[in-house]
């Protein structure tokens, strides 16, 4: 796409510049991140330097990457922005909002029939506004942005959270909410905390089983959920050079699962392939011409220690296949051991279904060396004892595929071929029998796994895999098959054994399509009409938040005492409930429904004041808005981890909470919450959490006086007139509570435009 190019251009002009003034100011070697960092400040000026965790910094980014569910609720705010075209190149895609049942045909045809009001006004919003869209059945969001729109060096924001799937080809691409695209889409400075680094130095070379994505779920192991909040973490080594570019991008994708702003590796041959083989050899050309600037300094990786934050290092040659879970991606367990573990816990070893794709996993390579499992079945004699489901990651992809007969392979062990979008990895599932809520175990190449967020199941034991260890636990049945040592009985009697995967890093015949999916928008948008109908129970247009009366919050009730891991999947599900994500008050019916109540440890049940009576989440906080009653949210750690859905900070906003106070945020939730005028509260004593009463009224005691680095007084009354009085700390800046006291960002946008 021609307009790319020339962006490009103007992205590379800017580095030399740029990196010796930021390495003179800095007065050391730079890694790539800072380099990225650096060539992209909002105002070029590279002569200061950053405190790594501390500096809120304006940034430009180069474009913004929008998926269907989230891409609502951020036009929707760009509509009110007033402005006739996006400042920057951004894209459209639709491929959340595609229910996986009875295979991609059927799939496609019934979810154009239930989404289509929704996916009309997207591709209507797109022409309007010059964004590119790209239709139903194109492929997942991040599968297609790496093969289109990714370029090393450059800087790209989206609207979810596994945007740093494009650091596979050396991008600083970062998940945000809605409102912070807005910002950028507007023309405006987008703002973040200069990350910290995180180091990984890969060793050795992988062989037989292991694939790029044991990487990350080693990493995981080591880091947790939360280890790289706030970081930056950039891969390096020969280990590194050794990669694809789409498992660069695997490895990449899953950083959000650890917490990470993003990951990114340093420009190499495998990227330039890469690029060359997606019909982009403008693009590695230019690429070739600054390559020095688009990976870290030599001195930098020779000596990680000096420069980097943290550094973890990990020898590719004898890194095992790991299978992360159940319920979280960090409980990282190698093959040899994943049986051991589940008796110990008494997860159940009989596998019913296994699940290749997903934005982490759905590549040309991915589906290859999957398919060479799946052969070797074929060829000996094996059935698979669970059931198989593949899901493509762009038509791109699926068209190749088909082609060179990988997907005849799958077909060929009864697998099913969904649709090329996200599907079951984001609840998109349409699972027969997991009403029932049985106990049971699946397998999958995706990248998350909390509790019911496949198939609604709370019960269903989710594990996280590569494609070609799906493919073998698929085909056994068998959690704790290791497919290194262990051997299966074919259908004469025989055992045997499968053989390590092989696969192409890129089809021998190139890349093939005939429809990617991609619309143009209009040269001139200004005739074309968007609507939205006034009783549509899928889209509703914006009410701005009121903004801050300025004095003290006082009188305000607890609405939920969050305990334990409470993710954006808790906060508001998807599901189901992806179909309202463009109509504010019908999603907020889920607000907070996932979220365990500390008092009685139930879900979507929470003590209403105003009647002593125990009831729903959202109907017990529309008594208390009715009321005129302000609440807070009080949280444990790592609050609003996972996807970056705006919706968990919109909806708590709309129905009245004020305050969410927590012992740490997950970064997008955090901005999110900020950005919508919400209060976003640590405790500077994390026991401090341990005094919140379910009865109690709350009272801010000098809110008036919110100011930056000064921390908030609040007192707690409980119900026999004990007093607890509180401090909780925040990370707001000036600009930021601007946001809070003119009710929001965009508030404040639409303020500024006047």
């Amino acid at each position: 796409m021609a307009f790319d190019i020339e962006m490009i251009k103007a992205v590379y002009a800017k580095y030399p510049e740029r990196i010796a003034a930021a390495r003179k100011v800095v007065g050391k070697p730079l890694t790539l991140a800072e380099k990225i960092l650096y060539a992209h400040l909002w105002d070029g000026d590279a002569s200061q330097s950053f405190d790594r965790g501390k500096s809120y910094v304006d940034f430009a980014p180069d474009r913004v990457a929008m998926q269907d569910a989230t891409a609502q609720m951020a036009l929707l705010q760009f509509m009110q922005a007033g402005k006739e075209k996006v400042a920057v190149p951004s894209t459209a895609h639709c491929d959340h909002l595609i229910l996986a049942q009875n295979g991609a045909k059927e799939d496609l045809k019934s979810s154009l029939s239930a989404s289509g009001e929704v996916f009309n006004f997207l591709e209507s919003v797109s022409n309007k506004y010059g964004i590119g869209f790209w239709k139903p059945g194109a492929g997942i969001i991040h599968q297609v942005v790496l093969e289109n729109y990714a370029f090393p060096g450059g800087m790209m924001i989206g609207t979810d959270s596994h945007t740093v799937n494009a650091g596979g080809l050396g991008m600083v691409a970062i998940g945000v909410g809605g409102a912070d695209a807005v910002d950028v889409m507007a023309g405006m400075p987008w703002e973040l905390k200069f990350p910290k680094l995180i180091g990984v130095k890969l060793t050795g070379k992988m062989n037989g089983w292991t694939s790029a994505k044991d990487v990350i779920l080693k990493v995981a192991g080591i880091l947790t959920v939360k280890g790289g909040t706030g970081c930056i973490v950039e891969y390096f080594g020969e280990g590194a050079k050794s990669l694809s570019a789409t498992g660069k991008g695997t490895i990449c994708n899953m950083g959000a699962e650890i917490g990470a702003t993003t990951s990114t590796f340093g420009y190499d041959e495998s990227m330039e392939r890469y690029l060359r083989s997606t019909d982009r050899s403008d693009v590695a050309d230019l690429a070739n011409e600054v390559k020095e600037h688009l990976t870290g300094d030599e001195e930098v990786y020779s000596n990680p220690e000096k420069y980097f934050d943290q550094v973890i290092e990990i020898d590719l040659s004898t890194l095992e296949p790991h299978i992360n879970g159940p319920f979280t991606p960090d409980r990282a367990t190698p093959v040899s051991q994943i049986r051991e573990e589940a008796e110990k816990n008494g997860w159940p070893t009989k596998v019913e279904w296994g699940l290749i794709g997903s934005c982490t996993n759905s590549s040309y390579e991915d589906l290859s060396r999957a398919s060479s499992i799946a052969q070797q079945a074929v060829d000996k004699n094996l059935k698979t004892k669970a059931e198989f489901g593949i899901n493509p990651g762009s038509e791109q992809v699926r068209f190749t595929a088909e082609r060179d007969g990988l997907l005849k392979i799958f077909e060929d062990l009864d697998a099913t071929i969904f649709t090329n979008a996200c599907g079951p990895c984001i609840g998109q599932w349409a699972r027969t029998g997991a009403d029932k809520q049985e106990k049971n175990t699946i397998v999958h190449s995706f990248n998350r796994n909390f509790s019911k967020r496949a198939d609604g199941n709370p019960n269903t034991h989710a594990f996280v895999t590569s494609p070609e260890m799906v493919a073998a636990i698929a085909i056994s049945g068998d959690l704790g098959f290791n497919p290194l040592t262990d051997t299966l009985k074919n259908a004469d009697g025989e055992e045997v054994k499968l053989d390590p995967p092989k696969g192409k890093e890129l089809p021998e015949k190139g890349f093939a399509v005939e429809d990617n999916g991609y619309q143009a928008p209009a040269e001139d948008g200004s005739g074309v009409e968007v609507v939205v109908k006034s009783d549509s129970k899928r889209l509703q247009l914006l009410e701005p938040f009121q903004p801050w009366d300025g004095q003290n919050i006082t009188g305000a009730k607890l609405l939920i005492k969050a305990y334990g891991k409470c993710t954006t999947d808790h906060i508001s599900m998807a599901g189901p409930w992806l179909r309202f994500r463009g109509h504010l008050d019908n999603i907020s019916d889920n607000c907070l429904i996932g979220a365990v109540n500390a008092f009685n440890e139930a879900t979507n049940s929470v003590k209403s004041q105003l009647t002593g009576e125990y009831g729903p989440v959202p109907a017990t906080q529309r008594e208390y808005k009715e009321a005129g009653i302000p609440t807070i949210v009080v949280g444990d750690h790592n609050y609003g981890e996972g996807s970056s859905r705006e919706h968990a900070a919109m909806e708590p906003r709309h129905l009245g909470v004020k305050a969410v106070l927590v012992k740490s945020f997950a970064r997008i939730h955090e901005t999110n919450l900020k950005k919508q005028g919400m209060l976003a509260l640590t405790f500077e004593n994390e026991t401090d959490y341990d005094k919140i009463q379910e009865d109690d009224t709350i009272n801010f005691l000098d809110l008036d006086q919110f100011a930056p680095e000064k921390p908030l007084t609040l007192e707690f009354v409980h119900a026999d007139g004990s007093k607890d009085v509180i401090i909780a700390n925040h990370s707001y800046n000036e600009a930021q509570i601007n946001w809070f006291k003119a009710g929001s960002a965009l508030n404040l946008i639409k303020a500024q435009e006047k």
